[in-house]
């Protein structure tokens, strides 16, 4: 067995530490909101010391704004790897797809429950990065009216909790003009695209 270089082995236990942090983020966030957010906790849901979680995040709001980053490119990685191969119509449906499953599933989901003067206060920057990145789907004269549907519809499954993903997913279909899964038919309607 080939043994890695010690600087190698270094760099992959700090980035897992890293990762490990920010994920035990995620998990007290859904359970204790920001505000009563506290490193300690992160440090212990993450399973490392204090002083550990000190030497990646010096502060709060150094873990925050990490966390918020590290958020967008989960989500950005999970819809990448959702769409990999997929052209037209399959990588808009499966694209939907993703924004139903990451909705239910991911920790943080819930943080609206317990705070939700900050969560509605921060969809002002989240909505058009949303919007923006499902127009890149969405060709076509009406793809932006589309895109900011579809965005508004997750939104209100966001803020009202349903637990009806087919409901759901048949919603998100309906605003960008997906009268069926593209599996189910043949033709080719006028979102079709090969971006």
């Amino acid at each position: 067995m080939q043994r890695r270089a010690p600087a190698q082995h270094q760099a992959d236990v700090d980035a897992s530490t890293r990762q490990r942090l920010l994920a035990a983020t995620a998990e007290v966030l859904s359970r204790k909101g920001m505000t009563k957010l506290s490193l300690s906790d992160v440090a212990a849901q993450a399973g490392v010391s204090r002083p550990t979680l000190y030497r990646w995040f010096a502060s709060k709001k150094e873990l925050l704004d990490t966390f918020g980053l590290w958020e967008r490119q989960m989500y950005d990685r999970g819809i990448a790897k959702a769409t990999t191969g997929l052209r037209g119509r399959e990588k808009l449906d499966a694209a939907l797809r993703f924004i139903v499953d990451y909705q239910q599933s991911y920790s943080g989901y819930r943080m609206v429950d317990i705070e939700p003067g900050h969560v509605i206060g921060q969809l002002s920057e989240v909505i058009p990065i949303m919007r923006e990145r499902l127009h890149r789907l969405l060709p076509g004269p009406d793809g932006a009216v589309a895109a900011a549907t579809a965005i508004r519809v997750a939104v209100s499954h966001y803020l009202v909790a349903s637990d009806d993903a087919d409901q759901f997913l048949a919603q998100l279909r309906h605003a960008v003009g997906l009268k069926h899964p593209p599996t189910e038919d043949a033709e080719i309607g006028s979102t079709e695209s090969d971006g």
